[in-house]
């Protein structure tokens, strides 16, 4: 892993991992004059709030919390709120 790779992981997804920190501390006092700027705005990003300490979600979990969000859940509505006991719609007028 370099930096600049984890300067472009961290803004791109918004996080930044607690070993990610620890390599970035680590390793700080070998960085060159723009690696230092990299890793201040890196600071300045995760002080303002617009990057977060956490950990990433692989994409297959991802894609499953989106199928699940997406298609199963509103089927699952769709039926329990007919389960529950709600009245059915009303019939077409005038047939």
């Amino acid at each position: 892993m370099t930096l600049g790779e984890l300067v472009l992981e961290s803004i791109s997804s918004g996080v930044i991992t607690e070993p990610e920190i620890h390599w970035l501390l680590s390793r700080q006092h070998r960085f060159s004059r723009p690696e230092q700027a990299a890793a201040q705005r890196l600071g300045r990003l995760l002080d303002e709030g617009l990057i977060q300490l956490g950990c990433r979600l692989s994409p297959r979990h991802l894609h499953h919390l989106q199928v699940r969000n997406d298609w199963i859940e509103p089927l699952g509505r769709r039926r329990s709120s007919n389960a529950v006991g709600l009245p059915p719609a009303p019939p077409a007028a005038g047939f």
